[in-house]
């Protein structure tokens, strides 16, 4: 069976502090659109909705714009922006470099409780 879904009706779109999830659930692929504004930190706009200390979910992502820094709980540090494709494991704080938005396109199958609020 064929799946298609259009980013531009995600089905369900999750707000938080700088930025917003749009999620689009497939068979065997929970795909998001992250958008995240200047000033935009993971740990000062989710670290209390995800009730973690760093984010715990793996990303596989595409930079659509913008640059973000990714450090891992070990203190290593990258750069990603637009172009670039990138794979973070669990345990890491991200946050947006300089004034333009960033876009996110991310493949991991976290993405089903990325930026949910627990209930």
């Amino acid at each position: 069976m064929i799946e298609v879904k259009n980013t531009g009706k995600p089905d369900e779109r999750r707000d938080f502090p700088r930025g917003h999830l749009d999620v689009l659930d497939l068979t065997g692929l929970n795909f998001g659109v992250a958008t995240f504004d200047t000033g935009w930190r993971w740990s000062e706009s989710l670290r209390e909705i995800a009730g973690t200390d760093s984010c715990q979910t793996h990303h596989n992502g595409y930079v659509l714009q913008g640059h973000l820094r990714i450090r891992m709980d070990d203190g290593e540090e990258a750069d990603v922006g637009p172009g670039d494709v990138f794979v973070v494991p669990p345990g890491h704080d991200a946050w947006v470099l300089g004034d333009e938005q960033v876009m996110v396109f991310d493949f991991a199958g976290g993405m089903a409780e990325y930026a949910k609020a627990k209930t």
